[in-house]
This record gives structure tokens, C-alpha cells and sequence, in this order.
């Protein structure tokens, strides 16, 4: 199992970019994968890093599509290979 941070972000568009955070969400649910959103970026699960790129891609594209002409998208990848691990199993670990 792939997990990533990730966020994607106009510049130039004001200081409030949560109408393009909402696409990027819009984005995702139509790609049925499972993730989470906090206050600063979105978890993401994926079997592959393939799913994931093209995932990321069809997001990063919706932001451009919505106006924005300049994007950054910075992403975090976690690519276990030892075992099996989900959001849910990292956050157990925690308590």
C-alpha cells in the first residue's frame, strides 16, 4: 500500500485557495480512493504508485482547468515494502 501527502496550491489567486482544495477533494472521490483531509494537506492511499501518480495528475490538472496559471504541488510518499500499512494502522501505532 502507497501513502502520500499530499497539496496542491494556486499562486496568485488570493489568499484563500480552499474553492481549489475543493476541486482537488472532487477530484479524488470520483477516482474511488480511499484518503483523508487535515488543515494542511490530504492523505492518500493507493496499491500503486502508478494509481497514485495518475491520481495526483488528474488533480493537478482540475486546479489548472479551475483558473490557476501557476500551481505548486508538493508530494510525500511513504512506499512500505516490509509490510502491509493504511492510514488506520499508522495511526494505531500511535496509541
Amino acid at each position: 500500500m502507497i501513502i502520500a501527502s499530499l497539496s496542491i496550491a494556486p499562486l496568485g489567486k488570493g489568499t484563500s485557495v480552499s474553492s481549489y482544495v475543493k476541486i482537488v477533494l472532487e477530484t479524488l472521490k470520483k477516482e474511488h480512493i480511499n484518503f483523508q483531509t487535515n488543515a494542511m494537506a490530504t492523505v492518500i492511499e493507493t496499491n500503486d504508485l502508478a494509481t497514485l501518480f495518475h491520481v495526483i495528475q488528474k488533480a493537478h490538472l482540475a486546479v489548472a482547468a479551475a483558473g490557476a496559471e501557476r500551481i505548486i504541488t508538493e508530494l510525500k510518499i511513504d512506499d512500505r515494502r516490509d509490510k502491509e500499512v493504511t492510514m488506520n494502522s499508522k495511526l494505531k501505532s500511535l496509541r
